[in-house]
């Protein structure tokens, strides 16, 4: 049987296997349906320093291959997370991990330091896709200078293990991934959804209240695989592939492009399983293919 640990800078993980925030709740809401402490790491759904509602519905439309979500980052904040959900999942065996999002850099700097007095929270997932306000709502991630002042800014009050998650709606990720390398990510995590919209034909109008939205799903893993590949190219820090995984083979192919361990999103709401499935998978592919270890799949693909 393969050695499946991977390392993400610090963090240790048991196996590269991930669920994606805002597709796996806080891990707890799972744990009927699989173990969950067989997984790498449980992203937990995005947290802001102040409780937000999220947007209007409709808020969510399904796509050919795929879904668009414009749920707005609805949670209750920082501080119900850390007095009422932290205490539910601190002694959970795998890794919780917390996306945190802000409109400004300041709230970004003010939930990061928040997160980071949790003892049992080993990293965050810096979200850098959503709308700055000061800038007139031009996400912080799709410009060299916003990603770069926010991790800069977070990465002076954050010591632990500090992940960033790149928008694809950018004309080339490798800029973004070097510019929040530079300021001392310990990783990267990509990628987020891409900008879609659904029509409804017979009400001529868009069935998202937001008239855009994400798009995730199978659709987006033939752009998420070819980013990851040129983001391996362009930096030495490790790798965390998302984007339409919903098996094994998925995953392996991630990992081929340059991926040290791999994120499962819109999947879950198909297959609440899948993640426990794809860890088995990857242990098969390994024996059946004579690697000892998953780490000697990371950058493999031969070109």
């Amino acid at each position: 049987m393969a050695e499946l640990n991977v390392n993400i800078g610090d963090l240790q993980l048991k196996n590269p296997v991930m669920t994606a925030s805002g597709t796996f709740g806080y891990g707890i809401e799972y744990a009927d349906l699989i173990d969950i402490t067989r997984l790498g790491g449980i992203f937990v759904k995005g947290t802001t320093i102040q409780p937000r509602e999220g947007n209007l519905y409709p808020r969510m439309a399904e796509t050919p291959s795929g879904m668009l979500n414009a749920v707005g980052l609805q949670n209750k904040g920082a501080d119900y997370f850390a007095q009422h959900i932290y205490p539910e999942i601190k002694d959970i065996d795998t890794h919780m991990i917390v996306n945190v999002s802000g409109s400004s850099v300041e709230t970004y700097i003010q939930c990061a330091e928040k997160i980071a007095e949790l003892d049992k929270i080993p990293a965050i997932e810096l979200n850098i896709s959503c709308p700055n306000v000061k800038q007139g709502g031009m996400a912080f991630g799709v410009t060299c200078a916003g990603a770069s002042e926010v991790v800069k800014a977070v990465r002076k009050v954050y010591p632990k293990t500090l992940i960033v998650k790149l928008s694809p709606n950018v004309t080339d990720i490798t800029e973004i991934a070097r510019a929040v390398e530079a300021e001392g990510a310990d990783s990267v995590s990509l990628i987020n959804t891409m900008l879609g919209m659904a029509i409804d034909a017979e009400k001529r109008k868009p069935i998202l209240s937001t008239i855009t939205g994400g798009l995730s799903g199978p659709c987006v893993k033939p752009v998420a695989l070819r980013m990851v590949w040129q983001t391996y190219k362009a930096i030495k820090i490790p790798i965390i592939g998302l984007g339409g995984i919903s098996n094994w083979k998925d995953a392996v192919e991630f990992m081929l492009a340059g991926a040290t361990a791999i994120q499962i999103g819109t999947y879950n709401f198909v297959d609440p399983t899948v993640s426990v499935k794809v860890i088995d998978g990857l242990n098969e592919y390994c024996d059946r293919h004579g690697f000892k270890s998953v780490k000697e799949l990371i950058g493999a693909l031969e070109v």
